[in-house]
């Protein structure tokens, strides 16, 4: 049961990485008016969006990539995972030096930290299975 929640995680996570992504390439101006708080962060740099959309379509190929291939799976959700904690550690920053205010963290809560934190956790996850994996493989060649 855990395995299966675990995969589908990812597999959702990719999918709206990957859209998210998707519709920063596409529409880049529409994204930066469109999503909350982002209007806030400075004014529109059409490439700046494209080049954080590449990084999403990346982080989305990635954990399916993970989702599909077992013992690759600690890597592809790892990497992902960190550059979703690097980008949700950086907003809790903006916060602690007065670029944003604290509800800033509440709005971005579902779009930037939870990601980083389920990203994180199936990493975890994928890690302990890896072991045990291992573990059992030593036991049946002994």
């Amino acid at each position: 049961m855990l395995k299966t929640t675990c995969i589908s995680a990812s597999v959702v996570l990719g999918i709206a990485t990957i859209a998210n992504g998707t519709f920063m390439l596409i529409y880049p101006e529409r994204w930066y008016l469109e999503v909350p708080g982002v209007t806030t962060t400075g004014p529109f740099n059409q490439h700046f969006v494209r080049d954080i959309g590449l990084i999403f379509l990346l982080v989305g190929g990635s954990f399916l990539l993970g989702a599909a291939r077992s013992r690759l799976r600690v890597v592809f959700w790892a990497a992902p995972s960190l550059w979703l904690a690097g980008h949700a550690l950086f907003h809790f920053w903006e916060v602690a030096v007065g670029i944003c205010g604290p509800s800033a963290l509440a709005r971005d809560f579902l779009a930037v930290t939870l990601p980083a934190v389920i990203g994180l956790c199936l990493t975890v996850w994928a890690m302990a299975e890896a072991r045990n994996e291992t573990f059992a493989t030593l036991g049946t060649v002994a």
